[in-house]
């Protein structure tokens, strides 16, 4: 790990304001992934700003009924709130099928959002890679693909997004608030907030520079049943194959996102339209551009069937 120099934010504003005006500069606070990286020297920042103590941790019901829950909240803390337990059932458990015990009394709300890709060729500094330094090109299309994205990708990559609980926070229309180095606040939605590669893959979201997280915002409850369901290689530590966030109300309408197939949680609405019909009908609009490999072609059947799996559960 290269040297680094660490200092404490005071404020919000001011922990904006320094890593604008440093390009060196990143946040840090659980650090469960960028460690990692900076270990690896992918991620070479000079200089860290710990916003651990920016009071961002709280969990508050709204005046619309809805629920805010700031970003430093734990992964641990969010998934056994009382509140979260009942009326967001699906975040709960998405975040419970995520990573380790450790790992989630550690990892942040805001931090879970910004995770790097799990790709093993972009943690592999020997292979090209257009994520870690662009133009390299995307070492994945050509190599082994089993774990990579079926839909949404593009000729510089093919990497997926490694999260549990955006993808439930997809399926519940979540927004995240943010503070950019001028002060100003805006509310973004959580479908806008992960970019798709297309020809700039080292974009992943649409922050400015420096631009800081400081909540997720919930809309008010709005019941039926919440299903998460993680195909992955083995029990627990690992990232999804595929992975289904619904919420299926008693007539059979809801709202469905997938994750393990693209650059960030995958829902199309169209596909919302059509969930009484089965998940041959939801399969299709979701995977309608799909473009798997050889190794990954096995994820367009295994969506169908973790969503006919899904479905089963919440009528049963």
């Amino acid at each position: 790990m290269r040297a680094f120099s660490y200092e404490r934010a005071i404020s919000v504003e001011a922990a904006a304001k320094a890593v604008s005006a440093n390009p060196d500069a990143k946040f840090i606070a659980g650090g469960t992934n960028l460690l990692d990286l900076m270990k690896l020297e992918i991620e070479t920042p000079t200089h860290l700003i710990d916003v651990n103590g920016l009071a961002l941790d709280t969990i508050e019901t709204m005046s619309d009924g809805g629920l805010r829950i700031g970003a430093l909240v734990r992964n641990t803390d969010l998934a056994a709130n009382e509140t979260v337990r009942r009326d967001y059932g699906l975040l709960s458990r998405a975040l419970l099928a995520g990573a380790s015990g450790q790992l989630r009394n550690r990892a942040t709300t805001a931090g879970n959002l910004l995770q790097r890709t799990r790709c093993p060729y972009f943690y592999d500094p020997n292979q090209p890679c257009n994520k870690r330094e662009p133009g390299t090109g995307c070492s994945a299309i050509t190599g082994f693909s089993r774990q990579h994205a079926i839909v949404g990708a593009s000729d510089a990559c093919i990497a997926t997004h490694p999260g549990d609980m955006a993808v439930a926070m997809r399926a519940l229309d979540a927004r995240v608030e943010t503070v950019t180095a001028e002060g100003r606040t805006r509310s973004i939605a959580i479908a806008d907030f992960h970019c798709l590669p297309g020809d700039t893959p080292h974009i992943e979201t649409v922050l400015d520079r420096g631009e800081l997280i400081i909540a997720v915002t919930l809309p008010a409850p709005i019941g039926g049943r919440q299903i998460y369901k993680k195909v992955r290689d083995r029990a627990s530590y690992a990232f999804a194959l595929v992975s289904v966030a619904a919420v299926i109300q008693p007539d059979g309408s809801g709202t469905v996102a997938i994750g393990g197939v693209a650059h960030k949680p995958w829902r199309i609405e169209a596909a919302d339209d059509v969930l009484r019909d089965g998940a041959k009908a939801v399969a299709s609009v979701l995977l309608a551009d799909a473009k798997p490999t050889e190794q990954n072609s096995y994820k367009v059947d295994l969506v169908e069937r973790t969503l006919a799996a899904v479905i089963r559960d919440a009528r049963d």
